[in-house]
């Protein structure tokens, strides 16, 4: 249990967890959102998290060592998503889209709350 709670830990800080702040482009429409992620994962490999977002509106892959499911839609220009971690749920939250190169950061809360930093691999 306490390994488990360990690795939830750790999986709540690779999703929201601030880093260094740089300039980065929004990305403002959902094909724009697609374009740049063109058949590549979403991943920080700090914490064994890798992410397959489909065009058609899935979201799958694993995070320490459990897998990850869920689904997502683009609604006023923000990646909003739904998610489980192993039987964890992971609510609803809709956020904003940077990229700079091959890395994304997603912004929960519509662009108010933390952000995680995501390489495209």
């Amino acid at each position: 249990m306490v390994l488990q709670l360990a690795k939830l830990a750790v999986f709540m800080v690779a999703v929201s967890a601030a880093m260094p702040a740089f300039a980065m482009d929004k990305v403002s429409s959902r094909d724009a959102f697609l374009e740049k992620l063109a058949g590549r994962d979403l991943t920080i490999r700090l914490y064994g998290l890798s992410l397959e977002v489909t065009e058609d509106g899935r979201i799958g892959g694993r995070a320490v060592g459990r897998p990850v499911t869920g689904a997502w839609s683009w609604e006023d220009g923000y990646f909003c998503r739904e998610m489980l971690w192993g039987q964890r749920e992971i609510p609803y939250n809709c956020q904003l889209v940077q990229a700079d190169g091959d890395i994304m950061r997603f912004t929960t809360d519509r662009g108010e709350g933390d952000y995680a930093d995501f390489r495209l691999r």
